[in-house]
């Protein structure tokens, strides 16, 4: 499994263990801490994907032109 989708996964088991309510305050914050990291993860991940995306740009004429996706750099 890639990174992402494990990370991901691994959010999605905290979120669900949050959700349901059972932990302890102490408990529930060292998973919220955990899950604030896996979350940054996830997005830095997805911000190095986006760079690499390229987009097509439609023409005046009809015609498609690849082109670089804007990174939040740009």
């Amino acid at each position: 499994m890639a990174k992402f989708e494990e990370s991901l996964k691994k959010l999605e088991n905290i979120v669900a263990q949050l959700e349901q309510g059972e932990l302890s305050l102490e408990d529930s914050l060292k998973l919220f801490e955990q899950g604030v990291g896996l979350s940054a993860e996830c997005k830095q991940e997805l911000d190095a994907a986006e760079g690499k995306v390229q987009m097509l740009i439609k023409q005046r004429d009809g015609t498609h032109k690849l082109e670089p996706f804007p990174t939040a750099g740009e």
